[in-house]
């Protein structure tokens, strides 16, 4: 299975978390939540946001983790 990187998983929950602290209510604001939300699904493989933001985190973990033992190693 394909991964994204995890620059790109950490930006996307990032901007997910933001747009649901800004929500307005409007239809732009809804607009670009829904598109970080399908972006955010595709890239992880998943079909709804909290699974999707979960394989993110476990992602963003297991590279952690791996850098830190090529590191190590």
């Amino acid at each position: 299975m394909l991964m994204a990187h995890p620059t790109v998983l950490t930006d996307l929950i990032e901007r997910y978390e933001t747009l649901l602290r800004a929500d307005d209510g409007s239809a732009e604001a809804r607009r670009r939540r829904e598109d970080v939300t399908y972006t955010l699904c595709v890239a992880t493989g998943t079909r709804d946001i909290d699974t999707a933001l979960a394989t993110a985190r476990r992602q963003l973990s297991a590279a952690n983790t791996e850098s830190r033992f090529a590191l190590a190693g």
